[in-house]
């Protein structure tokens, strides 16, 4: 049996990334969020958000140089991604905040709105992927 090692480590991770924010200055790990904040927010609220942003850049780059797995590569057909890009941006700001706020905050304290939009979030997606590889 192969254990997941880096996913679950990953995921620990994140778990942990958000359970110190919550607990260190009462913030949500919420991504769409804290990255809109560091862009727009109060002047005097975006230090921490500029960290956490750089950390997430930076740690994927700690990970795959650990891992040893290739680098991510950008899409062929970048205006697809960028279209891909702006729908999801829509959907975050319909759904008040995207999978990392709901999914793993929201849901962690069993809110029913965050359970909500993240079975809509999964199902839109394993919709799109499906429609997607039927018709590419």
């Amino acid at each position: 049996m192969i254990i997941p090692f880096w996913p679950l480590i990953g995921g620990m991770l994140i778990g942990l990334s958000a359970l110190l924010l919550m607990g260190t200055i009462g913030r949500i790990a919420g991504v769409s969020g804290i990255f809109w904040g560091a862009w727009a927010g109060d002047k005097n609220d975006r230090l921490w958000r500029w960290m956490f942003v750089v950390g997430i850049v930076v740690g994927t780059f700690i990970f795959h140089w650990l891992s040893d797995r290739p680098y991510p590569q950008i899409n062929e057909n970048f205006p697809l991604a960028m279209l891909a890009g702006l729908i999801v941006g829509i959907g975050v700001k319909l759904g008040s905040g995207c999978t990392s706020g709901h999914g793993v905050c929201g849901m962690s304290r069993l809110s029913l709105r965050s359970i909500v939009a993240t079975g809509v979030f999964m199902s839109v997606a394993i919709l799109v992927v499906t429609a997607t590889n039927m018709l590419l």
